[in-house]
């Protein structure tokens, strides 16, 4: 029998990160190149066209016979040329354990109480940066909490919350540029709302009237805006993490100064496509970052029942990517991070990975009721102990930047433009039903054809059971 082994060389290791990493308020990202052993088959010799030399053949022999003489050293200059680089031989037995004793440290800034931790790095915010930020923050958690009660009022059909996941979304947004092309999963308004998206577009979108850029034929919270270069969501889960390393390719190709941002939950990371991406994307050095909200859950399956390995941040580290785990919580660490990945994504053209640690305060979405699969105490714990808007707002206090009076003001103001909007909205014919069959065709196929015509003979018949509203 013949075994070969293979290690990397890099300048980072799990079991090194006690005197890699520093302190937990530093930047460290997971290098790409890890000395992690990995194990080949015997068969691999007979498919490599090498020498003969190339190759340290260790075999024992269990029946009777005359013994072979076998070295008590081994060659430490003896190594295997693979495309990706030399491996050396050993000839020691070794696998590679499962799990490490100590886990990935999270990168954070301020501690719960949005005091900034001594000692950290991180990249500095200017006032009128961080106070957009905030009220940014403010704007997308007043908006969950009215769009979410106009859907329990039947207003509209379907809504779904970033209650707990506010730091996310604005803070990484702040810190990318708006030529920087955005591939959403489904929880990340907050980037729109950053960029400038009104409450009338997100109002016009969820109520599905004829001002909706999609026509109304996607559902409520589908956003999406080529003005603000945030691709229109998708409800199948992850299909966007490939696309998002090809638009990343092409920007690589093009020269341009700018990268793609990809956003994931937990349970998406059990999908096929965030595997084949992060391996595009390492194999083409895309300049893409991969954000995942590890939320806990992935609508009632925990992460404990959703993947073994220490989260996902080193799934970064296997695929050969330059990965991070932060404090999703922390807007200044989230901030910090993008930015940081940003600039080498671009200069460096490399994909990077965040997992941003956090909680869904909410429930998945409004036709899921997470009290049934998970304590309420829990949820309520990291609503009022860990909120992500009360910690940055602390912050900006401390700096003199914000005030009680300017609370008041924000709240207020933001929930009369929410509700102007939603009464407006309503107001808004639906789209044609014609709608519903353009905009793939220059000329539509007679299937098509076909059925928009039974379409309409169908509603003739039957009007009684559509709604008046809907121009025919």
């Amino acid at each position: 029998m013949m075994s070969l082994w293979v290690r990397k060389s890099g300048d980072f290791m799990i079991n090194h990160f006690k005197s890699k990493m520093g302190s937990l308020g530093s930047i460290r990202f997971c290098s790409r190149k890890s000395p992690v052993p990995v194990p080949f088959p015997a068969s691999f010799a007979q498919n490599v066209r090498l020498p003969e030399a190339h190759f340290h053949f260790c075999s024992r022999r269990f029946e009777s016979g005359k013994p072979e003489t076998i070295s008590d050293e081994v060659d430490t200059n003896q190594v295997l040329d693979l495309p990706e680089g030399k491996v050396k031989f050993i000839s020691e037995m070794r696998f590679i354990s499962e799990s490490t004793k100590e886990r990935v440290p999270c990168y954070r800034v301020l501690d719960d109480n949005g005091k900034l931790i001594m000692s950290s790095n991180y990249a500095e915010v200017s006032q009128e940066v961080a106070v957009k930020m905030y009220t940014d923050m403010v704007m997308l958690q007043t908006m969950d909490t009215i769009f979410y009660e106009a859907q329990r009022q039947g207003r509209i059909s379907f809504y779904l919350t970033t209650v707990g996941e506010e730091a996310i979304n604005i803070a990484s947004a702040a810190a990318l540029t708006f030529d920087d092309i955005v591939l959403p999963q489904y929880r990340e308004p907050g980037v729109l709302i950053w960029r400038g998206f009104t409450v009338q577009e997100f109002a016009n979108q969820c109520f599905s009237n004829k001002a909706d850029y999609g026509k109304g034929r996607q559902m409520p919270i589908h956003y999406g805006s080529n003005k603000h270069n945030y691709f229109t969501v998708s409800s199948t889960i992850a299909t966007q993490l490939p696309q998002a390393v090809g638009v990343a390719y092409s920007l690589k190709m093009d020269r341009k100064d700018a990268c793609v941002v990809t956003y994931i939950g937990d349970g998406g990371t059990s999908e096929g496509d965030f595997h084949a991406a992060l391996n595009f994307a390492a194999v083409t050095e895309a300049p893409v970052i991969f954000i995942c909200r590890n939320n806990g859950w992935a609508i009632s399956t925990p992460t404990s029942d959703q993947f073994r390995s220490d989260g996902v941040v080193v799934k970064g580290q296997a695929y050969g990517i330059r990965s991070i785990r932060v404090d999703g919580n922390d807007a200044l660490a989230m901030y910090s991070a993008v930015h940081t990945a940003r600039e080498m994504a671009i200069s460096e053209q490399r994909p990077i990975l965040i997992e941003a640690i956090t909680y869904r305060v909410g429930h998945h979405s409004t036709s899921d009721d997470s009290t049934k699969y998970r304590p309420v105490n829990e949820i309520e714990s990291w609503k009022v102990e860990r909120d992500p808007v009360n910690r940055f707002r602390k912050w900006i206090e401390r700096n003199g930047w914000w005030s009680g009076e300017a609370e008041i003001e924000a709240r207020n103001s933001a929930r009369k433009q929410l509700l102007h909007a939603i009464q407006e909205a309503e107001k808004v014919e639906k789209p044609p039903v014609a709608d519903m069959f353009t905009d793939v065709y220059d000329c539509p196929p007679s299937n098509l054809v076909e059925q928009e015509k039974r379409l309409r003979e169908t509603i003739k018949r039957h009007s009684q059971d559509y709604p008046s509203d809907v121009p025919v």
